[in-house]
């Protein structure tokens, strides 16, 4: 494959509708729901790949959790993404924006924080961004007062 060459990844949608009834029944039960991002097409029937964060997002927009949050590859959201030290420990929403317009956020960020930002603004109180490769991230994240990550509140 050459640089700029247009290749075909497949069928790949986006989210329109949740369907939550399975994932609210696990939550009842006491059992953690693990959700493939795949989705159907409304029309015909056809299985289309979604961008995992895509698809996070929007079944925190259906379901309204107090928090989202995303595993990444990174600390968090970075000053500087050539310094790991750099972790923005938290940010409004608008200056999450401020960050995209002025392109401290770039690339790949950039669909995790919009995506992010639509949970917000549907009701999600907070998105986490934190570590998927530092052993207990999640409970370090949730469960201290400061966090090890990003929160976008």
């Amino acid at each position: 494959m050459n640089l700029g060459e247009e290749v075909d990844i497949g069928r790949v949608g986006q989210v329109h509708h949740c369907l939550t009834e399975e994932v609210l029944y696990a939550l009842s039960s006491r059992l953690v729901p693990v959700v493939s991002p795949l989705g159907r097409h409304r029309e015909n029937g056809e299985t289309h790949n979604i961008n995992a964060d895509l698809a996070a997002a929007a079944l925190a927009c259906a379901l309204k959790p107090a928090k989202l949050v995303y595993l990444t590859d990174v600390p968090g959201l970075l000053s500087d993404p050539a310094d790991q030290s750099s972790l923005i420990e938290s940010v409004t929403g608008d200056e999450a924006r401020n960050l995209m317009a002025n392109g401290t956020i770039s690339g790949g960020m950039i669909p995790k924080i919009t995506s992010a930002l639509e949970a917000l603004e549907s009701g999600v109180e907070k998105v986490h961004f934190i570590d998927g490769r530092m052993p207990h991230t999640l409970l370090l994240e949730i469960f201290t007062k400061s966090g090890i990550g990003t929160e976008i509140r």
